[in-house]
């Protein structure tokens, strides 16, 4: 099993040189820099002795509630229109937060949107594909199709056909995988996001000890690992598994970051150390929240206001209580959690939460 340990700082001889991200275009699609807020109670409720951080990508964009993967694809949709693309191809589970942020793309930016929503989460409500996620795509236009395939977060036949089916019908698809991940670019937008915190810690005056992410399709915590290895800071990145494979995902996560690392000319190697993945939290499958998660959320949103989902957020929140519990992050750090989005998911686990 893999678990967060307290890792020792590197010194200035160890340090890259600066990354050249502005070599490749972005089409802006947030508001800018997301913020970051200070969560006064929980910090409060676990002790004071560690002071806790959001920055916030639940509030980055004013597309359908934006999150993680509207910045990543900030990156891709460049290449998309450059190619003269006019359909985004993209897969996820049913209630999946990345393919309703596609969707919001391709809405903002006229192109048609095609859908694969796999039955990714052995998860039995009435109304699950009809609530959250799922719903916000069909208003935005989207061609959703549900198909019975159970969760992997490769490539998948059921995305290849559905790209077919676009250029048999005369479209020219873009194909955008699971969580804009496993894409040449797909570590961009979180490089990006480091840069961004390191000008934000500048403003607040000190820099963060930690960064706690969650981490399923990889190139999230992918990207922070590349931005921060340009100071140093690679394995202060601390990811959560929300997978529940937790060796798909950490060999993706270090694939996508050699890659990504490669592009913007990091000038060094991603090793082993440099991928923390704590994998105690995912229980007891993708997508289904244990009640440590459930707590998680409660907590959350009972003191500081912050509502997060039963399948990432909720999990990362409760990874980063327990090793602020454990000490494993320990007193007098500062740490930043990584507030992905995903909150509309929450209406597909209504009974879960039907007395609060």
């Amino acid at each position: 099993m893999t678990t967060a340990t307290a890792p020792t700082s590197a010194t200035g001889a160890d340090r890259p040189g600066t990354l050249r991200l502005d070599r490749f275009a972005r089409h802006p699609l947030t508001f800018g820099p997301s913020p970051i807020e200070r969560l006064d109670r929980l910090t409060a409720h676990l002790g004071g002795r560690v002071e806790i951080f959001a920055k916030r990508e639940d509030c980055n964009s004013g597309l359908a509630f934006g999150g993680n993967k509207t910045r990543k694809l900030e990156y891709l949709i460049p290449e998309a229109l450059a190619q003269g693309c006019d359909t985004l191809v993209s897969i996820g589970g049913v209630q999946s937060n990345h393919t309703r942020q596609v969707a919001a793309v391709a809405a903002k930016l006229g192109l048609k949107c095609r859908l694969v929503q796999e039955n990714w989460v052995d998860w039995y409500d009435g109304v699950y594909d009809r609530v959250g996620n799922i719903l916000l795509s069909r208003i935005l236009g989207a061609d959703v199709r549900l198909v019975e395939q159970g969760f992997d977060i490769g490539f998948r036949p059921s995305w290849e056909e559905a790209m077919e089916e676009v250029r048999r019908a005369g479209g020219k698809p873009y194909a955008i995988p699971a969580g804009a991940s496993d894409h040449k670019l797909g570590g961009l937008g979180f490089v990006h996001w480091s840069e961004e915190v390191r000008a934000q810690e500048a403003a607040l005056g000190f820099s963060f000890d930690y960064i706690v992410v969650c981490s399923v399709t990889g190139s999230t915590q992918a990207g922070m690992v590349v931005g921060f290895a340009a100071d140093g800071r690679a394995e202060r990145v601390i990811g959560i598994d929300a997978s529940a494979a937790p060796a798909t995902t950490h060999d993706q996560i270090r694939r996508i970051a050699q890659r990504t690392a490669e592009l913007v000319g990091l000038g060094r190697d991603i090793t082993e150390a440099d991928i923390v993945l704590d994998t105690r939290f995912a229980a007891p499958k993708y997508g289904l929240p244990s009640e440590g998660t459930l707590e998680a959320i409660r907590l959350a949103a009972r003191l500081d206001g912050m509502l997060t989902d039963p399948v990432y957020e909720g999990k990362s929140m409760h990874g980063m209580i327990e090793l602020i519990r454990e000490g494993t992050i320990p007193a007098g750090s500062r740490v930043l959690y990584a507030h992905l989005g995903g909150v509309p998911a929450l209406n597909g686990y209504s009974y879960l939460f039907r007395n609060g």
